[in-house]
């Protein structure tokens, strides 16, 4: 089982508890928001979403079921994490990891992150000048990485992986094999790779399943493994294949 699968079981579990456990300062069918320029040592709902405004500092978590996060401008925060809703994160703002399980994860420019980008169903994004240490993981959505730099592994099963702007995957590229039960084998799709101009993957492209892959003539890979091999990639130049 994909290793997002897990940790996303886990973090349903997590955040469930608060539908069962009365949280301190958890509010349950509210939205909430830490105004621009607050302080909160971390919020917590059930069926609310939670906005913490520009420059905001929360030094707990930001946690939550059943609705979106967003993060504006220049805020400090620690963790992002939710079932069921987007997270979305401002310019220049400075956390540790950002998770959900059905959403999209979209990261602003300028943005630093200790931790990792988490989703089974969903986009994930990051701008020019954004460094995430960690890794960037889906299993269905796509993955667009422009002119920003992870530090880890990035992994998907179905979703197309667009590296553009310079952008740096520092660990492996990994387009994972389906299990047996995984999402969307109802109908095959086929994820298309690009590695734009003046991008690097410092690790290997490792391909586990069918998938198209093309690589810019000014890009750097450090080899493409698994059912391909570098002879296999379509080599363009330009902005796109």
């Amino acid at each position: 089982m994909n290793k997002v699968l897990l940790k996303s079981a886990f973090t349903i579990g997590l955040l469930a508890m608060l539908l069962a456990v009365p949280v301190y300062g958890a509010t349950v069918n509210k939205s909430i928001t830490v105004p621009a320029g607050g302080e909160s040592d971390g919020e917590s709902s059930v069926n609310g979403s939670i906005t913490v405004g520009d420059g905001a500092v929360v030094t707990g978590g930001l946690h939550t079921v059943n609705g979106s996060i967003k993060v504006g401008a220049n805020a400090r925060i620690e963790s992002a994490e939710t079932v069921n809703g987007s997270v979305t994160i401002g310019d220049g703002v400075v956390g540790t990891s950002f998770e959900t399980v059905n959403g999209s994860i979209r990261v602003g420019t300028d943005v630093n992150a200790t931790g990792d980008l988490e989703t089974v169903n969903g986009k994930i994004s990051a701008k020019s000048g954004s460094t995430i240490t960690g890794g960037a993981e889906n299993v269905n959505g796509s993955i667009i990485l422009e002119g920003s730099e992870i530090g880890g592994d990035v992994s998907t099963v179905t979703g197309n992986v667009n590296l553009s702007d310079g952008a740096t995957i520092k660990g492996d590229l990994i387009i994972e094999k389906p299990s047996s039960w995984s999402f969307g084998n109802k109908k095959k799709k086929i994820p298309e790779i690009v590695i734009g101009p003046g991008s690097t993957v410092a690790g290997v492209i490792r391909v586990e399943r069918e998938a198209k892959l093309f690589i810019s003539e000014t890009a750097s890979v450090g080899g493409v493994e698994g059912i391909m091999t570098m002879d296999d990639a379509v080599r363009f130049s330009g902005d796109r294949p």
